[in-house]
């Protein structure tokens, strides 16, 4: 078995079905079921109010990007919520905590900051910055589950790629910020809580809970 693998086997298993997933509904389904499943785990206001919770478990089945069009910033936001916050960041906890404690911030980015900036979304509706139809719009995958372990994963790096990705983790959502009004679309904001989460959940993890063997060097024998 892979290194990786045998490090990483819950964040390499989950990768796995993601990919499986994201082609199955790009290829196995036709358009409009794919936008029927996709508009029924959007974590929308609409949504967050009839079915909450399978919507923010069926968000989770979903990267919401493109794999094939490499010369669109979708793509780049695709690389970074799948390989690096998935692949690289969220591998890096599940090695140094586990894979409960990994996937336990994983989840708690992915509902944290979709229930946190619910309320605002609705406030910002009502004051016109955003348009109605954000209510019931398309709005689902794992980036902001991807965006927490980023943030998380960084907390225990030396401190130069510490000040690296936290900045990273910080501007990356603000490139492709899109002001509506007096304030950025929604996803950047809800990026920007993920990313606050996930130091608070880094922080926490660093101070309470010890790093698994498989970070710690091996004395020579």
């Amino acid at each position: 078995m892979p290194s990786s693998l045998r490090r990483n086997p819950a964040t390499a298993g989950y990768l796995a079905f993601l990919l499986l997933v994201h082609v199955v509904a790009g290829q196995a389904l036709s358009p409009d079921r794919a936008d029927g499943v996709h508009r029924w785990v959007s974590t929308n206001l609409e949504n967050l109010g009839t079915h909450p919770v399978g919507s923010l478990i069926g968000s989770l089945l979903f990267v919401n990007g493109t794999l094939t069009r490499f010369w669109t910033l979708e793509f780049i936001g695709t690389v970074i919520t799948l390989g690096i916050g998935v692949g690289w960041a969220l591998a890096r906890l599940e090695r140094r905590h586990g894979p409960i404690r990994a996937f336990g911030a994983f989840l708690l980015g992915h509902v944290g900051a979709t229930l946190l900036i619910a309320p605002f979304i609705a406030y910002a509706i009502h004051h016109g910055w955003y348009p109605d139809t954000v209510r019931t719009g398309l709005d689902y995958g794992i980036s902001y589950g991807a965006q927490t372990a980023l943030a998380a994963a960084t907390v225990d790096l030396p401190k130069r790629a510490r000040v690296f990705w936290t900045l990273f983790a910080l501007a990356w959502p603000l490139g492709g910020a899109e002001f509506v009004g007096p304030v950025p679309d929604f996803n950047t904001i809800g990026h920007l809580v993920a990313a606050a989460l996930g130091f608070v959940i880094g922080m926490a993890l660093r101070h309470k809970t010890p790093a698994l063997r498989a970070d710690v060097p091996r004395r020579a024998r």
